[in-house]
């Protein structure tokens, strides 16, 4: 009998993204059942690394959060928000913008993966997306309808609605 392949995933989470899409939404996904979500949803899939972005007030911001996180396993990656003035609005917004390293451990761990799940709707990632795919890297792109930029769900080999899978992975009170 042949021996069946492996395949090797990474998931890549924009947290602050994602919390704009989930807010959109009206719930909001448990990352436990994420992993547990991508890990059966094809057999024979192994984890190989979970990273969550996200940014924060000050270094305490988020604490039990992250904790949780980290003890699922995820590699939590922070950064400080900072406070931008928007013209157009006359308000002040906040913005971490993780991009970069998002991008960098994408690139940095790339011989530990076949297949990397990103959850986020930026449209910033096309050209990672691309470059990773042209290594025979399969891509599925995570984000909600209306919040996912036409060039990265062009980019990819599949994107999923968070609404189509949201009975597996919405966050549930226990």
């Amino acid at each position: 009998m042949a021996a069946r392949m492996l395949n090797r995933l990474s998931i890549f989470i924009d947290g602050n993204n994602m919390f704009y899409a989930q807010q959109k939404n009206g719930w909001f996904f448990d990352p436990k059942r994420v992993l547990e979500y991508f890990l059966k949803e094809i057999e024979g899939n192994v984890l190989g690394n979970a990273f969550w972005y996200t940014g924060l007030k000050d270094p305490q911001d988020q604490r039990a959060f992250r904790d949780a996180l980290i003890s699922l396993g995820y590699t939590v990656r922070t950064k400080i928000l900072k406070e931008y003035y928007d013209d157009a609005s006359g308000r002040y917004s906040q913005k971490a913008n993780l991009d970069i390293e998002i991008v960098v451990d994408m690139f940095n761990t790339v011989d530990q993966y076949d297949r990397v799940v990103l959850f986020s709707g930026d449209g910033d990632f096309e050209r990672a997306i691309e470059l990773l795919r042209s290594k025979s890297t399969h891509i599925t792109v995570v984000s909600t309808e209306g919040m996912i930029a036409r060039e990265l769900r062009n980019v990819t080999d599949r994107y999923i609605d968070l609404n189509s899978i949201r009975r597996r992975i919405e966050k549930v009170d226990s």
